[in-house]
């Protein structure tokens, strides 16, 4: 047995409840130790409302006890001797929301060869999964991470930790669709819902040069922040009659980050032009409704997007030092998680929190 001089230790939901702040703060056992394993030191662990699901049981029973947390930052403090991408003790280093997939050792995989890892059919999930070797995987809600060096990433300079973490997740869950379907000069894009992933896809739909970028939002309170953010134009749905039909043909690219069951999916769909791609990146806790003539109408394209993989992450992280992406994040002390994800489910983080480790 391998022994470290450092504990695993971290917030763990016990039940449902721990979404109203109930986490309690434990030691845990890491996965066994693998030669293709890294140690992280947390320093920075983003708050992503996946978290929150999770902890609730809202898409699924949690496997309780659960650790949260898909967007850790940290240093490396041990390095396997097979651990890949170059990657040493005292590295800046990171982990979103995949911890391992089947990369072809199982056989051909057409994910994992195109190096799309993230719709692998065995995809291990940073939290709430399985390792391969049957271990639980624990998230970042906490002092230490271990995880396979296949999904951890350097930080790459020009990109700082505290806003590397929820680049992570929420950065790349828009990032890989926008860059994916041809975001660019000559493009007109939607962003539906200005929040976490929101306010990330408008930033890096303007850094990948796309020619308008507009924000739809059901209030106008959010107006202000999407025009400061560097959105072209806004549209409150609440407050705009008419909505549907002003706007119809009028994007070649809507990218959904809401998740509410009750969006009126088929006007969105109508305000994309002919041929025109929909994308949805939120993942509501149920089904949602929609007649299908406002796809077939337009020939146009519904589809959905799941996380990044890591090649995209790397990719992500360039495109953000070199264009100086600023996401705009709140730091808030690790000791302080639980009141934290209460404030999250209220609503309240401009638009994203991010827990620190003193």
């Amino acid at each position: 047995m391998v022994t470290t001089e450092y504990k695993f230790e971290g917030w763990m939901g016990l039940d449902p409840s721990s979404v109203e702040g109930n986490m309690v703060w434990r030691e845990f056992e890491p996965k066994p130790w693998e030669e293709t394993d890294v140690d992280i030191k947390i320093t920075h662990s983003g708050i992503c409302g996946s978290d929150l699901s999770t902890l609730r049981s809202g898409w699924r029973e949690a496997p309780y006890p659960v650790v949260v947390g898909h967007e850790i930052v940290g240093v490396a403090v041990r390095v396997g001797s097979k651990a890949e991408g170059g990657i040493k003790v005292g590295d800046m280093v990171g982990v979103g929301a995949q911890s391992d997939s089947c990369l072809g050792r199982d056989g051909p995989c057409e994910a994992c060869g195109n190096e799309c890892e993230n719709y692998c059919s065995q995809v291990v999930m940073t939290y709430a999964s399985k390792h391969r070797n049957g271990a639980p995987t624990l998230g970042g809600y906490g002092r230490y991470h271990r995880c396979p060096s296949h999904f951890v990433i350097k930080i790459p300079d020009g990109v700082a930790p505290e806003h590397a973490a929820p680049m992570l997740c929420a950065g790349v869950t828009v990032y890989s669709p926008l860059k994916h379907f041809g975001v660019g000069p000559g493009k007109r894009i939607a962003v539906i819902g200005i929040g976490g992933l929101g306010h990330f896809a408008v930033l890096f739909a303007k850094a990948l040069g796309a020619d308008e970028v507009v924000g739809i939002s059901r209030k106008q309170n959010k107006r202000k922040d999407a025009i400061d953010l560097g959105c072209d134009d806004y549209i409150a749905l609440d407050d705009e009659e008419g909505w549907a039909t002003k706007h119809k043909n009028r994007f070649d690219l809507i990218l959904s980050t809401v998740s509410s069951t009750k969006m009126p999916l088929g006007d969105y769909i109508r305000l994309l032009k002919f041929e025109g791609t929909f994308v949805q990146v939120g993942l509501p806790e149920g089904p949602v409704s929609l007649a299908l003539g406002s796809v077939m109408g337009g020939r146009r394209t519904l589809t959905g997007s799941a996380i990044g993989s890591p090649r995209e992450i790397y990719e992500m992280f360039k495109l953000a030092a070199e264009k100086n992406v600023q996401p705009w994040i709140e730091k808030r002390p690790m000791q302080d998680a639980n009141q934290a994800i209460v404030d999250m489910d209220a609503g309240k983080p401009r638009f994203r929190y991010v827990l620190v480790n003193n």
